[in-house]
């Protein structure tokens, strides 16, 4: 009886290792990707409409941050405040602190170019976008938008 008993448990350890081996097997077929069903659908755009909308408020930008890094000692976040930092720094001998700005100094200088750069290839996109009837953005009516919407935030409504 004993016997019986151990090979009934025996066929049912096996017989439930057997299911779960089955239902394993069974969700690790292929499903389609969402990459693959998506693959027949192409892409509305590209963005450049809405590039060239924008391309007045990226144009500020830049030139804000430019003007701010080309600024005078008085303007934070200009580069000639930074050395005039670096040298009060030098002058009291802290050397860290001469040593982490001078760094920073580094970066900043660095983004010059690399902003010039940018404001030259929007020239670029702007002409572009005069040939594709993209209009940009006023100036004026999105000053005047973002007016309104920073108001209302600022509002509480």
């Amino acid at each position: 009886m004993r016997t019986t008993r151990t090979a009934i448990a025996v066929t049912a350890a096996a017989a439930a290792l057997l299911t779960a081996a089955g239902t394993a097997a069974a969700d690790t077929t292929p499903t389609p990707s969402a990459a693959a069903t998506s693959a027949g659908k192409a892409p509305t755009g590209d963005g450049a409409r809405a590039l060239c909308k924008r391309l007045p408020t990226v144009d500020a930008r830049i030139d804000r941050a430019l003007a701010r890094l080309n600024g005078p000692a008085a303007e934070r976040g200009s580069i000639a405040r930074l050395q005039q930092r670096i040298s009060h720094a030098d002058a009291k001998g802290d050397t860290a602190v001469s040593t982490f700005l001078k760094d920073r100094l580094t970066f900043r200088q660095s983004l010059v170019p690399t902003l010039t750069k940018r404001s030259t290839d929007l020239d670029a996109v702007r002409g572009w976008c005069g040939t594709q009837h993209f209009p940009a953005k006023d100036k004026a009516k999105g000053a005047a938008e973002n007016g309104a919407k920073n108001t209302a935030k600022g509002s509480g409504k």
